[in-house]
């Protein structure tokens, strides 16, 4: 039998947010940009990342860079300033020496998002990647989770879990996809929303649950 354990990348093995702020500071340090600027990228990219901030930012600013020598500056700054902290690797490590198959399932768009992976390590520790932005589909659609798991070469009907901290995208959408769920507490809930499995308040307790479960 598979085990098969879907992670969210952004806010559940990957701090965005700091991982933002500090390729944002690198970024506006490099090209001298001013405050205001400064502030109105901070604003735009607080969600999402993707090249049509930066041609907005250009066209806002009259900048006379090119939209995508700053988008691709951008993913390069993200590859370094995103962090995977040591005990979540360490757990996704035992839960592979464990026979679980491992998925990342992920909205945004692919360059910066594999460049995450790389960049912290979680690419050499997961059996499939699956980015919104391949596809042009988001979480809670069930393809994106379909998807996953046959990169990760099993069945989605088979089932597995979702772990995630965002209760519509990731737990809305295990449901539906027939997951069972772990929500990383931290976003408020909403009260149509059916409940998660678990919730716990650090991505290494939602691995610890998934360990126990293996026989």
């Amino acid at each position: 039998m598979h085990r098969l354990a879907l992670f969210d990348l952004d806010g559940t093995l990957v701090d965005r947010q700091a991982a933002v702020h500090d390729a944002l500071t690198m970024l506006c340090r490099a090209h001298d940009f001013d405050t205001t600027t400064e502030q109105w990228l901070r604003t735009e990219l607080v969600d999402r990342a993707n090249p049509s901030n930066f041609v907005r930012l250009r066209d806002v600013f009259g900048l006379a860079l090119s939209a995508d020598q700053l988008w691709r500056e951008y993913v390069g700054l993200m590859s370094v300033a995103a962090t995977c902290r040591p005990e979540v690797l360490e757990g996704l490590a035992r839960l592979r020496e464990a026979a679980w198959t491992i998925g990342i399932i992920t909205n945004g768009a692919g360059d910066i998002q594999r460049a995450k992976l790389a960049g912290t390590g979680l690419a050499s520790l997961v059996d499939g990647i699956a980015v919104s932005g391949d596809l042009e589909i988001r979480k809670p659609d069930r393809r994106l989770f379909e998807l996953g798991a046959a990169r990760c070469g099993v069945d989605l009907a088979d089932g597995g879990w979702m772990v995630g901290d965002n209760p519509a995208g990731d737990i809305g959408g295990g449901h539906q996809a027939g997951l069972r769920t772990i929500w990383l507490r931290g976003r408020p809930w909403p009260d149509d929303l059916p409940r998660a499995h678990h919730v716990v308040d650090d991505i290494t307790d939602a691995i610890t649950i998934l360990l126990s479960e293996t026989e």
